[in-house]
């Protein structure tokens, strides 16, 4: 039987791993789409009040990789926000997500992918323990 601590550690050690894991995508996939985003179609964006890639991956650097980044820490340093930031992290990404694809629609696999690592650490966050 697994005890309670071991259980606890659990669900904070894999919630902060997801959280970084997203940290790192979103401020990856930022980095690329500011740079110029070679070889995606900019006609993705001919529904989209922007004409570049910039802006919308500057947002998303800023947003969703901020976020995740703050929240990984504050959930590994189990401080008492932790549930409060993880939570912001999910929902910013869902919301992110969902603006995407009212505006460029289904392009990606990394969508739905992203949607259900939002759900995860949102699953996750009703779970983490209190500090």
């Amino acid at each position: 039987m697994v005890n309670q601590k071991s259980h606890e550690n659990f669900i904070s050690y894999t919630l902060g791993f997801v959280l970084a894991l997203l940290a790192i995508n979103a401020f990856l996939g930022g980095y690329y789409g500011m740079t110029g985003a070679k070889n995606v179609p900019i006609q993705w964006l001919k529904t989209s009040p922007s004409h570049s890639y910039f802006i919308p991956s500057l947002i998303l650097f800023m947003c969703v990789g901020g976020s995740a980044l703050i929240a990984a820490v504050i959930v590994f340093r189990r401080h008492r926000m932790a549930r409060e930031a993880a939570f912001v992290c999910g929902v910013v990404t869902l919301v992110w997500l969902i603006v995407q694809i009212a505006i460029i629609g289904y392009v990606s696999w990394m969508q739905p992918t992203t949607a259900a690592v939002a759900i995860i650490i949102l699953v996750l966050t009703l779970n983490l323990p209190s500090p």
